[in-house]
Order: C-alpha cells, then sequence, then structure tokens
C-alpha cells in the first residue's frame, strides 16, 4: 500500500484543493533539514489514505507563488484544505500521530 504523494505546483494547486475530499499539502524544500524529516512521514499518509483524501507535496522553490498567496515563510508547512478552503494550519516538523489526527478531523 505504498502512495505516492501527488506534485503539486501553481498551475494545479487550485484545481486540487477544490477536492471534496480533504487535501493536505506539504510546502517544502530540497535543502530543508525538517523537510526531509517529514517527507516520509507525508508518503507514508498518502498511501494509508489515498481513498480518503489527497495529498501531496509543493516544492517551494520551484513554486513561488501559491507559498506566497498564503504567506508560507517557515517550511514545512503542511495545509489541510477541504472544498477549497483551509482548515488547518501545521508549521514544522511533527509526529505522523498529529497529522493524521488533523486529517480525519477534516473528513
Amino acid at each position: 500500500m505504498a502512495g505516492k504523494a501527488i506534485e503539486i505546483n501553481d498551475s494545479n494547486f487550485k484545481e486540487l484543493i477544490a477536492s471534496d475530499k480533504p487535501v493536505l499539502v506539504d510546502f517544502w524544500a530540497e535543502w530543508c533539514g525538517p523537510c526531509k524529516m517529514i517527507g516520509p512521514v507525508v508518503e507514508e499518509i498518502a498511501g494509508e489514505y489515498e481513498e480518503q483524501a489527497v495529498v501531496g507535496k509543493m516544492d517551494v522553490d520551484a513554486n513561488s507563488s501559491t507559498p506566497m498567496e498564503f504567506g508560507i515563510r517557515s517550511i514545512p508547512t503542511l495545509m489541510i484544505f477541504k472544498n477549497g478552503e483551509m482548515v488547518d494550519k501545521i508549521v514544522g516538523a511533527v509526529p505522523k500521530h498529529v497529522l493524521t489526527q488533523k486529517l480525519e478531523a477534516a473528513m
């Protein structure tokens, strides 16, 4: 059950967050240590929740307008969207159970 987080970019972002399923977006960068720690956790969640949620990652270095629009200054920042609206935001690397709890709360 190895799901793969979707690669999200500035051009597909709005379409993806409009899903009726909750959408978890991991804003990250290659040079970010905590991002590398939480990356495998996000991939695990993508696999475990592939039927109930959309899980994706956005490289903030390759995509600047979306992170700017949401005022992201620290990474990793993880946001949960439902029907196009942000319902939760987590800044920093957190344990897996924190992410799954917040994702389930949005379902």
